[in-house]
């Protein structure tokens, strides 16, 4: 099955817990802290892979989710550090951060890589928080959660030219012609129903990929037909080749073809109107097809026109020659902006205000994702974090801010699913 697009739910693995422990030698009588670090979360890493073609593996997956970190050990013992999760994808996968609408990857070439989700730091054990005024801590941190996202995964397929055009017109025929691709023929509407890739050699030994698109028609831009599926794979192709029925099966004109599938990809993508094009001449052994060709050229000036006939043949070296001479010319250029990359405005979210607090009832609700995590990395068996804790919460400003709002002895302070008591 050919998958182009899902949505996936990723996170990164929890940090280990620290530990809490004590050195009892028996001849060491003054034995101090000794718990060690929790090891860090496994990290969510995508990879390309050239041997893909689909994301199809991962259409039944709706999360993925990285290992934990081990727990540190006494003896000052660091906890060993997560597995990384390595996810292969289709070469020219693009990564979205949902909630952002940025994307995080453009995965063009073999063995490109990103980390979509981190895992999260390990826990510190009680060793490390030892100080003069307190050298026998008794608390520890628990591991931190992993970074969690929401993704769109995105294939827009790796291909020297695009063959697009109405259905029935010969594309999958010119491709099982120029290449080892066997896509499915048949003399009715969307025989092809997902994109086939082909590696055409030239007779010169050069070589490049075309990409057998499913027939567009009039609003596949708006979602009618099969177009508004495939038209993305268009946006990576360096040449567009249109190819057009000469032979006006079905009582089609030629021309009018040829503008109603201009119309689609500009109404997709304006951009893709400025790749350069040629024009495919197909069936042209058909009767009228010669005459048919004759009023079209008077029509169609500015581009070259290839006459072929696919079913026979006919013409075909000729075109590969062309387009292979033109990719020689054509610059590889990437297809998205770089303000559309997530890197470029990180720093518009550390400006953002650390929590929000809302009242409902007597019941004040914190929210924000650094008062979340020192929740999740806090023990709250033990008096000592609990105090740390709540210490942490003031240097926030979250007390001040509820006094400013007018908090009452009392009143319940609400973070994630934990509840505490208010008092001055």
């Amino acid at each position: 099955m050919f998958v182009d697009e899902i949505i996936l739910n990723v996170d990164g693995g929890t940090g280990g817990n620290g530990c809490s422990s004590f050195r009892r030698e028996k001849y060491v009588p003054m034995g101090g802290p000794s718990g060690g670090t929790g090891g860090k979360g496994g990290d969510i890493i995508f990879v390309a892979n050239e041997s893909l073609r689909t994301l199809s593996d991962l259409r039944n997956q709706r999360n993925i989710r990285g290992e934990n970190g081990e727990n540190g050990g006494g003896q000052n013992q660091s906890g060993k550090r997560a597995t990384d999760t390595f996810v292969n994808v289709p070469l020219g996968t693009i990564i979205t951060d949902v909630d952002t609408d940025l994307i995080i990857a453009d995965l063009i070439k073999n063995g490109d890589k990103v980390v979509v989700a981190h895992g999260g730091r390990g826990g510190r054990g009680n060793a490390a928080f030892a100080t003069n005024t307190n050298p026998a801590p008794t608390f520890v941190e628990k591991g931190e959660p992993g970074e969690t996202k929401k993704l769109k995964i995105e294939l827009k397929l790796m291909a020297d030219v695009g063959l697009v055009g109405m259905p029935s017109v010969g594309k999958s025929t010119i491709l099982s012609m120029i290449s080892e691709s066997k896509p499915k023929i048949a003399e009715y509407h969307f025989t092809t129903l997902y994109p086939n890739l082909g590696v055409v050699k030239v007779k010169d030994g050069r070589s490049f990929v075309v990409a057998d698109l499913p027939g567009l028609i009039e609003g596949a831009s708006r979602g009618d037909g099969l177009g508004d599926e495939f038209l993305r794979h268009v946006e990576r192709t360096r040449i567009i080749a249109h190819v057009v029925d000469m032979g006006a099966f079905e009582g089609r004109d030629p021309y009018i073809d040829y503008i109603t599938i201009n119309g689609e990809l500009s109404a997709f993508n304006k951009k893709l109107l400025q790749k350069p094009q040629v024009i495919i001449a197909n069936k042209m052994d058909l009767a009228n097809a010669k005459e048919n060709l004759i009023k079209f050229q008077e029509k169609i000036t500015n581009e070259p026109i290839f006459e072929i006939s696919a079913n026979q043949n006919i013409g075909l070296d000729k075109v590969l020659t062309e387009l292979a001479n033109m990719l020689d010319k054509i610059e590889i250029k990437p297809i998205f902006e770089d303000e559309k990359f997530e890197s470029h405005i990180l720093y518009k979210f550390q400006k953002e205000q650390p929590f929000t607090i809302k009242k409902y009832n007597r019941v004040w609700v914190v929210t924000g994702a650094q008062v979340e995590k020192i929740l999740k990395m806090t023990k709250f068996s033990s008096d000592e974090s609990v105090k740390r804790f709540t210490q942490k919460l003031r240097k926030l400003g979250i007390d001040q801010k509820l006094e400013e709002l007018g908090v009452l002895d009392g009143d319940k302070v609400k973070i994630l699913d934990y509840e505490f008591e208010y008092k001055h």
